[in-house]
C-alpha cells in the first residue's frame, strides 16, 4: 500500500521545515529532502533575515527598499503583507530557540545594499545554518512527521493524468535512492517548496540540490510561471580553484567592505552613486563590466581596515574559510566574482501561498510571490519562506478533509536500464555552460535564441532518454535543469526592456510600465 498523508511537503529547507512544524500538531505529514534534512540551500545562507525590528526603522522604509531594488516590478500588495508581517516571523523563530546575535543595544542588526536602515537580523555569518538546525531537530523529534531524506519527487498526480475531470493535486511521484524504488505519495494537500535552480548556471553559490525541480513540476502540472528571466547573480562569490561555491556575504560591504581592481582603486563609486552600497544587480553588472573590459578573472573586497577581532565576531565562518584557503581577510582583500544565487522568478502563487492548480501550494525561492519584482532585495529571501510558509499551512488548516482516488502505481515496465549514462553528464555540462555564455548577466537576443535553440536539442534528447530508461536522480534533475532553463530564455526573449536583474543591450532603456512574464500551458498526459 502507497503512503498516504494528509500533507505531503516537497522540499526540507526553511520553507518546507516551518510549514511541516506550523501543520503537525493536527496533521500526517510527509517531508520529502533529496539528501538530508541539514543539507539545504536554506542553510547556506550566511546574511540574515530582514525585518523592521528598530523604533529608527519604520515598515515603509522597508516596503520602498524592496520596491527600489525590485525595480518597481513588485506587487505592491504582496510586498505590505511580507514586510508587515516580519516581526511576527522573527518572534516565532525566537519562540522555536534561534539565539540571534546579540549587542548591548539587543539584537544586533547589520545593514546590507540597497537597504536604508541597519534590519537584518542574523546569527554571526551563518544565520541559515543556525535556523535549520533547529528546526531540524525538532522537525525530527515531532511523531506527526514521516521524513524521507535521499527521495527526489519525480511529478506531480493531479487529475488530468488521471483523467478525472479536476486537475486537483493528489501528491506526487518520488523516487527513494538508495533503493531505485519509485513511490506513489498521495496527499489532498502538496506544498512545493524546493528552492532555486542555480545549477543551471555553470556558476552558482547554490548546493547542488538547487536544480529547478520544483518549478519544472509544477509547469508540467499546468501551474502559471512568471519572470524566470530574472536570475539574482551575487556580486561576491569568493573566487579560489578549491573554494566550490563559497559566498562572501552581502553583509562585508555592509560593515564597510570595499570593492577594488587588481591595483587597488575602487570602482563602484563610478557606476552607483550608492558605492558598494547598491542592490545586488548594479554590484553584479558593474563587476561583470570591469572584469570584462580589463580581461580580468576576478575584483577584490577589502574590510582589512577593520580590526581583527570585528571580524572574528561578525563573520567568523568566512574568516575561518578564507584562512583555510590562505587568504588572511584581515591584512589582504578578498579575490571575488559574481555568481548564480537566486531565482526571482517561479510558480506563480497568492497570498495563501495558491498556486493555480488546487491542492497545490508553493514558497520560497520555487515561487513568483511577487515580493521580489525583478530583483530580490538583500535577506528578504528568508523572510519570504517563513511568511509563505505560515500562509500555506493557515490555508491548508482551514480546508476541509479532501478525498483521495485511486492513485496508480509508477509504471516501470517498459522501460530498461540506461546503456550510457555519461549521456547525462555529457548534457549537463552542455547546458551550464552556454547557459552562463548566453543567458548570463548582459544579454542580447542573438545569445539568447543561441540558447533556445540548443535546449530544444537538449530537450529531445533528454526526453527520449526519460522515456526509454529507468529514471535516476541525475536524470531527473537534468530533466528539470533543462526544462528551466528553457522557462528561462522564454521569459528572456519576452522582455523587450532592461528592468533589474535583466539587462539587454538590444533593450538597453527600461519600459515606463513594469509588466510581469507570464507563461501559461495547458497540462499534457506525460510518458
Amino acid at each position: 500500500m502507497s503512503p498516504r498523508f494528509d500533507v505531503l511537503i516537497i522540499g526540507s529547507g526553511l520553507a518546507g521545515q516551518s510549514a511541516a512544524l506550523r501543520l503537525a500538531n493536527t496533521h500526517r505529514v510527509a517531508l520529502i529532502s533529496k539528501r538530508t534534512l541539514e543539507d539545504s540551500a536554506s542553510s547556506w545562507a550566511q546574511g540574515g533575515i530582514a525585518a523592521v525590528l528598530d523604533n529608527q526603522d519604520s515598515i515603509e522604509a522597508h516596503i520602498r527598499d524592496t520596491i527600489i531594488a525590485g525595480a518597481f516590478l513588485n506587487d505592491p500588495k504582496v510586498t505590505r503583507f511580507v514586510i508587515e508581517n516580519g516581526r511576527h516571523a522573527i518572534d516565532w523563530l525566537i519562540e522555536q530557540g534561534v539565539h540571534f546575535t546579540r549587542d548591548k543595544a539587543g539584537y544586533h542588526l547589520t545593514r546590507e545594499g540597497g537597504h536604508s536602515a541597519r534590519r537584518v537580523i542574523h546569527v554571526a555569518d551563518a544565520t541559515g545554518l543556525a535556523v535549520q538546525d533547529i528546526l531540524t531537530h525538532k522537525v525530527r523529534q515531532h511523531p506527526n512527521i514521516t521524513v524521507f531524506e535521499r527521495h527526489i519527487a519525480i511529478d506531480l498526480i493531479t487529475g488530468q493524468k488521471l483523467g478525472l475531470a479536476d486537475n486537483r493535486c493528489y501528491g506526487a511521484y518520488a523516487l527513494d535512492r538508495d533503493s531505485g524504488e519509485v513511490i506513489t505519495m498521495g496527499a489532498p494537500n502538496t506544498l512545493v517548496a524546493t528552492g532555486g535552480a542555480g545549477k543551471v548556471y555553470l556558476y552558482t553559490t547554490n548546493p547542488d540540490t538547487s536544480t529547478g525541480d520544483g518549478i519544472a513540476m509544477a509547469w508540467r502540472a499546468g501551474c502559471t510561471v512568471a519572470n524566470m528571466e530574472f536570475i539574482q547573480f551575487h556580486p561576491t562569490c569568493l573566487y579560489h580553484p578549491q573554494a566550490k561555491s563559497f559566498l562572501i556575504s552581502e553583509a562585508v560591504r555592509g560593515e564597510g567592505g570595499l570593492l577594488l581592481l587588481p591595483d587597488g582603486t575602487r570602482f563602484m563609486p563610478e557606476h552607483d552613486a550608492r558605492a558598494e552600497l547598491a542592490p545586488r544587480d548594479v554590484v553584479a553588472q558593474a563587476i561583470d563590466f570591469e572584469m570584462k573590459k580589463r580581461g580580468l578573472d576576478c575584483v577584490y573586497l577589502d574590510i582589512s581596515h577593520k580590526p581583527a577581532s570585528f571580524l572574528g565576531e561578525h563573520f567568523p565562518n568566512i574568516m575561518a574559510r578564507c584562512l583555510e584557503l590562505g587568504i588572511d581577510i584581515s591584512r589582504e582583500p578578498i579575490p571575488v566574482v559574481p555568481a548564480a544565487h537566486y531565482t526571482c522568478g517561479g510558480i506563480v502563487t497568492d497570498l495563501q501561498a495558491r498556486t493555480s492548480i488546487p491542492g497545490l501550494y508553493a514558497a520560497g525561492e520555487a515561487t513568483c510571490s511577487g515580493l521580489h519584482g525583478a530583483n530580490r532585495l538583500a535577506s528578504n529571501s528568508l523572510l519570504e519562506c517563513l511568511v509563505f510558509s505560515e500562509a500555506a499551512a493557515n490555508d491548508i488548516l482551514a480546508q476541509p478533509a479532501a478525498k483521495l482516488p485511486d492513485l496508480p502505481e509508477w509504471d516501470a515496465s517498459r522501460v530498461s536500464d540506461p546503456d550510457e549514462e555519461i549521456v547525462i553528464s555529457h548534457n549537463w555540462d552542455e547546458l551550464r555552460r552556454f547557459m552562463w555564455g548566453y543567458v548570463g548577466i548582459v544579454r542580447t537576443t542573438k545569445r539568447l535564441q543561441r540558447a533556445q535553440h540548443r535546449i530544444r536539442l537538449l530537450t529531445r534528447e533528454i526526453e527520449e532518454f526519460y522515456s526509454n530508461f529507468r529514471v535516476s536522480h541525475d536524470l531527473i534533475e537534468l530533466r528539470n535543469l533543462v526544462m528551466t532553463a528553457d522557462l528561462i530564455v522564454r521569459c528572456a526573449l519576452k522582455r523587450h526592456e532592461s528592468r533589474g536583474l535583466h539587462f539587454s543591450r538590444d533593450y538597453p532603456e527600461m519600459l515606463p510600465k513594469a509588466r510581469n512574464t507570464l507563461l501559461r500551458r495547458q497540462p499534457r498526459r506525460l510518458p
